[in-house]
């Protein structure tokens, strides 16, 4: 590769350059990887060494041990995210499912999850659009997640997203369930092979919505996209200027057009082929259940944690990876849990 890399014409065909080099790239990072878990596992051999020879190394080895797991684990869920797109960044989309105020506040708290679960991983993330509800919560929230993977592992979350609990703006303290859904898009290119006509755009320009205060938007900056054809509509208004705002709207609409050109593609696949499957959006996922116990339950999987207040502050990983696993070997369920689960 690097002599292809080296050769006068590479550059001829830059698609195919940037395909060359980013293979080289994860060719690069797996050697990498190779060559640190080799090199753990002889230090870890000398520290047994020591430690059997009666030298005080036991703190030593236990962090060595607990570096070459943590290593190990972050390498398996790389081996696992080999789709064409699973590097890319992510465009995730919530949106609060019937029931008003209740639904609402339960879309805000995972959107808050998200953001937490980004932060905890170093990766950047960016509100490109926010509705907030009429009295609590979020009518729908999109984000943009940027970093290596983004796409790959969030896509572990797509789906509907179910909570149980009292409700705190229920005066008689019932137990409510609320539900919110969760979409994710890998963020892509421009010359991805998505053709938008201007003319199939219908783009109107609105003033931002937010808290006010200093930062308040006082001109009609943000930006909100219909594609005609498809009744597709995206919005932004995280940018002062219009002319950002709709720069990263189309980002948005591109994404989810490539994301319906798939579909319709994977639809005509099945049908020629004869196979009967819902690909539907939105099997439920995931049951997080605060009353009359606490429990956070994926129900493809059936991994599960009791810590809630870990895993809304963004703890997602081990259902992230227990996903990939399962998907990775054929062993994921589709049933739907019930509310005693």
């Amino acid at each position: 590769m690097e002599g292809r890399i080296g050769a006068p014409d590479f550059w001829k065909d830059q698609v195919e350059a940037q395909r060359v080099l980013q293979r080289r790239s994860r060719l690069a990072e797996d050697a990498a990887l190779v060559a640190s878990l080799r090199r753990r596992s002889d230090d870890l051999g000398v520290l047994v060494e020591w430690l059997e020879h009666g030298e005080d190394v036991g703190a030593d080895l236990v962090r060595s041990l607990d570096a070459l797991e943590a290593e190990v684990e972050a390498g398996e869920v790389k081996k696992m995210l080999g789709g064409e797109h699973d590097r890319k960044n992510a465009i995730v989309a919530i949106h609060p499912g019937a029931g008003g105020t209740e639904s609402q506040d339960w879309a805000e708290m995972l959107l808050r999850m998200y953001l937490r679960w980004a932060e905890r991983r170093g990766l950047s993330r960016e509100v490109l659009d926010l509705q907030p509800g009429d009295e609590a919560g979020i009518k729908s929230a999109t984000v943009g997640i940027t970093g290596e993977f983004a796409y790959g592992l969030l896509s572990a979350e797509a789906g509907v997203h179910r909570l149980v609990r009292i409700s705190p703006f229920d005066a008689a303290a019932r137990r409510h369930t609320s539900f919110a859904s969760l979409y994710v898009w890998p963020e892509m290119p421009e010359d991805v092979g998505i053709e938008i006509d201007e003319n199939d755009l219908r783009i109107d320009t609105f003033r931002s919505s937010g808290a006010g205060g200093q930062h308040v938007n006082v001109t009609d900056s943000a930006v909100r996209i219909t594609h005609i054809p498809t009744g597709i509509v995206v919005s932004c208004q995280n940018e002062r200027s219009q002319h950002k705002n709709r720069a990263t709207a189309m980002k948005v609409l591109r994404a989810r057009l490539y994301d319906l050109k798939l579909k319709e593609q994977q639809v005509e696949l099945e049908r020629l082929g004869g196979e009967k499957k819902d690909i539907a959006f939105g099997s439920q996922i995931r049951s997080y259940v605060l009353h009359p116990y606490q429990m956070v339950k994926d129900h493809r999987t059936k991994y599960q944690v009791s810590d809630v207040t870990r895993v809304l502050d963004g703890d997602l990983d081990g259902y992230i990876k227990s996903y990939l696993m399962a998907r990775a070997t054929g062993t994921l369920e589709t049933g739907v849990g019930s509310d005693e689960e």
